[in-house]
C-alpha cells in the first residue's frame, strides 16, 4: 500500500489490545487478568479527515478512541524498568469495528477491524519524552459531543507492561504501532456521522497534543458475496455490547419483565413442565437438584459458569486467583440465577457461603449447581435459593476447574444457555427456552385454576373417572362455574 503522506507513521505491524481500561472492563462485566491482543493490517491505516466506510449490509459500525504508541527503538525482550524508552511518540487513533462481522473471526478481528480505513491515526505525533505516560488523556466527540474521556491512569496495564509483554513475543520494530484499547463510551456511528479523537497531556509544559483526528462516515454500497464466505450477522447481545448499553441500542431491559416474573413465581414447576412437555420440550429437568430453603421459589435467567474434570495443570492455571468461578459470581446481576455445571459430580462443593452472599448482596435470584455445596447450613441462612446434590464438604479443586462463563452448558441433563429462564420450587428446577415463557406460565396458571376446582370436586365425594381429566360433561361444568363465577 502507498504511504500517505498525511499519515504520520509507516509501520511494519499495528498491535491492538482487546481490553485495557477499567472503565470498559466494568461496563463490559468482565476483567481480564493479563493483556491480548490481535493484529491489524497496515492496509487498515487512515489519516484524519479521511471517509469510513460502514459497508453495505451491515448496521454497527462503531469507534473506539485510543491513544497509539509509536515505536522508535528495536525491543525485544526489553526490560519492564525500560519498556517506556522504546516508545518514540503518542497520538490519537480510532480503533474501527463492525460488530456483524464479529462471529466467525474468533477473536482475531481480520474482518471488521481490518478493512482499509480502520485505523486512522494523527494528525501530529506528541514526543513520548515530553509527557508523563500515566497523564496521557484521550477524548472523542460525535458530532460534537463528548462521548468518551479516559487517562492511562484508569489503565488496566501501563504502557510500559504492554510494550513490554509484546516484545517477549515479537520483536518490535521502528515505525510499530500499539493501539492500547478504548476506555468505556465507544459506540455506534451512522452514516453521516462525524468522528473526532484527540491524544493530550493537559498537565504536561505547553499542554502537547495530537490534535483532532476526524472520520467521517459514509455507507458502502457493495454487497457481500455469500457464496465467498459468511455473511453479516447481529443479534441483541452484539447491539448491546456495540451501542454500550440495551437503553442506547433501543433494546428492552434484560431480563425477565415484572409481570412475567410475577406469573412464573405462582406457577408450580410441576404445571410449568406439564405445559412443555405438551409443546414437545422433555428436555427441560435439572435432574438430581433439590433445594436447600424448604419452600423457596426461584425464578430468574441463566448465567451460565463451567467447571472440567480436575487436572493438576489446569487447576495450577485456571483454579487461583481471579477464576471463572468468582468472575461469574462477581458479576451476577439482579434477577438472575448461576447455573453451574459440575457433570453431575456431588463429591465436591461448586460454591459456599462466601460466594452465596456475594450473588445474594448482587441480588442474584439463586445458584443451581448439579454438584455439591459447602457450608451448605450457612449457605441456607444467606436465604439465597439455591438448589445443588446436597452438601459436601470439600473444595473446588477436589473434583473440578473453573473452565468457562456465559457459554451454553449441560445442568443435570438439561441443555442452559445464558439468558434461558430458569424456574425452581420443592420439585425440581427446569429451564423454559425465553421464546416460551409468557405462553408457558399463562398456560399453567390457567390450569392451577382447573386443578383447584377439581379438587373441590373430588373433595365432595366425586370419582376421579371422567373428572380428572376432565370429560365434556365435566368440561361444561367447569365452563359453567367459571361464567357463575364460582
Amino acid at each position: 500500500m502507498p504511504h500517505d503522506d498525511r499519515i504520520p507513521v509507516a509501520p511494519g505491524k499495528i498491535i491492538a489490545v482487546h481490553l485495557a481500561y477499567g472503565s470498559r472492563a466494568a461496563q463490559r462485566g468482565r476483567t481480564p487478568s493479563a493483556p491480548s491482543y490481535f493484529l491489524k493490517p497496515t492496509s487498515s491505516l487512515a489519516s484524519s479527515g479521511a471517509d469510513v466506510e460502514r459497508p453495505a449490509g451491515t448496521e454497527l459500525l462503531a469507534f473506539e478512541g485510543e491513544i497509539a504508541l509509536v515505536i522508535g527503538a528495536r525491543a525485544h525482550r526489553v526490560p519492564l524498568e525500560r519498556a517506556w524508552d522504546a516508545v518514540a511518540a503518542v497520538t490519537a487513533a480510532n480503533d474501527w469495528g463492525v460488530y456483524d462481522l464479529r462471529a466467525n473471526d474468533k477473536g482475531s478481528n481480520l474482518r471488521n477491524k481490518g478493512r482499509d480505513g480502520y485505523t486512522p491515526v494523527g494528525p501530529a505525533l506528541v514526543d513520548a519524552r515530553a509527557v508523563d505516560p500515566a497523564a496521557l488523556r484521550v477524548r472523542t466527540w460525535r458530532n460534537g459531543e463528548l462521548v468518551q474521556e479516559g487517562t492511562a491512569s484508569d489503565l488496566l496495564f501501563p504502557f510500559a507492561q504492554l510494550v513490554a509483554d509484546l516484545s517477549q513475543h515479537v520483536t518490535l520494530e521502528p515505525g510499530d504501532v500499539i493501539l492500547t484499547g478504548t476506555p468505556a463510551g465507544s459506540s455506534v456511528a451512522l452514516p453521516g456521522d462525524v468522528v473526532e479523537v484527540e491524544v493530550d497531556a493537559p498537565g504536561a509544559p505547553g499542554a502537547p497534543t495530537s490534535g483532532r483526528l476526524v472520520s467521517r462516515v459514509v455507507a458502502g454500497t457493495a454487497p457481500f458475496d455469500a457464496a465467498l464466505g459468511s455473511l453479516p450477522a447481529v443479534d441483541d447481545r452484539q447491539r448491546e455490547e456495540a451501542w454500550g448499553s440495551r437503553d442506547a441500542a433501543g433494546l428492552p431491559p434484560a431480563g425477565l419483565s415484572p409481570s412475567l416474573r410475577a406469573k412464573l413465581r405462582d406457577a408450580p414447576v410441576a404445571g410449568l413442565s406439564a405445559q412443555l412437555r405438551r409443546r414437545g420440550h422433555h428436555s427441560c429437568f435439572v435432574d438430581g437438584v433439590r433445594t436447600g430453603i424448604p419452600g423457596a421459589k426461584l425464578v430468574g435467567t441463566a448465567r451460565t459458569l463451567r467447571f472440567v474434570p480436575f487436572r493438576e495443570d489446569l487447576f495450577a492455571r485456571h483454579g487461583g486467583g481471579y477464576n471463572a468461578q468468582k468472575r461469574v459470581f462477581d458479576t451476577v446481576g439482579d434477577g438472575e440465577v448461576v447455573v453451574i455445571e459440575a457433570r453431575g459430580d456431588a463429591t465436591s462443593g461448586t460454591l459456599g457461603d462466601i460466594l452465596a452472599l456475594r450473588a445474594r448482596t448482587r441480588g442474584a435470584a439463586g445458584v443451581v449447581t448439579d454438584g455439591g455445596v459447602r457450608d451448605a447450613a450457612a449457605v441456607a441462612a444467606i436465604g439465597l435459593p439455591v438448589f445443588s446434590q446436597g452438601p459436601h464438604p470439600s473444595v473446588l479443586g477436589r473434583r473440578h476447574v473453573p473452565w468457562d462463563v456465559d457459554v451454553t452448558i449441560s445442568c443435570g441433563g438439561a441443555t442452559v444457555q445464558p439468558g434461558d429462564i430458569v424456574v425452581g420450587d420443592d420439585d425440581g428446577v427446569i429451564v423454559i427456552p425465553p421464546a416460551l415463557a409468557e405462553e408457558v406460565a399463562d398456560a399453567a396458571l390457567a390450569q392451577e385454576v382447573e386443578d383447584a376446582w377439581i379438587a373441590e370436586q373430588v373433595a365432595a365425594g366425586h370419582p376421579v373417572d371422567g373428572l380428572f381429566p376432565m370429560d365434556a360433561e365435566w368440561r361444561a361444568r367447569f365452563d359453567a362455574a367459571r361464567r357463575a363465577g364460582g
